[in-house]
């Protein structure tokens, strides 16, 4: 079944830090999700242990990761998701890497794709093979501080304010319409590691929103 794609906004909407708490799955068919994850998948786990919950009507038919060190691939053992390793250090071109990832996607029958600390670029063979059915998550108020170390260029900027996005997928790196951001402030004495554990829990509580609301939005198209 092709998902619809769920309809965006364009414009950020800051939303409760209290979003993610709790979701009753209803009685349809769970969306499936294959998620990419580069590090300790502490994304990727929290929609895991959300779906074991029956806290959010979806699924994980594989998770695929890109480093053979990440955390991420004992996570998914543990809530028993087949995970599987295409170390992009084996591709010649990131389109090389990408046609792998939706070659993997297309046999477990992924529906949407679920970027949970993906460290790389991707490009046209996946968003086109997935249109508007791919979403990320970085650790800022997008537009503001695109790209790497995102959190450091918060601190840099003296800013009073920065947070966590949930977007659609562009070529544009950390670009696309936005689904859901949380606020988080900066504090006087923070570091770049204290600002970033603060800004991830907000991370957990909008990525099961925007992947909630993904869910309702599917659930409408098939009724």
């Amino acid at each position: 079944m092709t998902a619809n794609p769920v309809s965006v906004n364009s414009n950020a909407c800051l939303i409760s830090p209290e979003i993610g708490k709790s979701y009753i799955a209803p009685a349809h068919p769970p969306l499936k999700l294959g998620v990419l994850a580069s590090g300790s998948g502490s994304n990727f786990e929290v929609i895991a242990r959300a779906i074991q919950n029956q806290e959010l009507n979806a699924k994980i038919p594989v998770l695929i990761y890109n480093n053979p060190e990440a955390k991420a691939a004992a996570r998914a053992e543990k809530y028993g998701i087949p995970s599987i390793l295409l170390n992009h250090r084996d591709c010649k071109s990131r389109e090389e890497l990408d046609t792998k990832i939706v070659k993997t996607f297309q046999e477990y029958d992924v529906e949407w794709v679920v970027m949970a600390g993906w460290m790389r670029i991707v490009t046209k063979v996946l968003l086109d093979a997935f249109p508007d059915r791919v979403i990320n998550i970085h650790p800022s108020l997008l537009p503001s501080f695109p790209g790497i170390r995102a959190v450091e260029q918060a601190l840099a900027a003296k800013v009073k304010i920065t947070g966590c996005t949930v977007h659609i997928a562009r070529l544009e790196v950390d670009s696309g319409p936005i689904l859901m951001q949380a606020a988080v402030p900066v504090l006087p004495d923070d570091t770049a590691e204290t600002l970033h554990a603060r800004i991830q829990v907000q991370e957990h509580k909008i990525m099961l929103g925007a992947i909630a609301l993904i869910a309702e939005s599917n659930r409408k198209y098939c009724d």
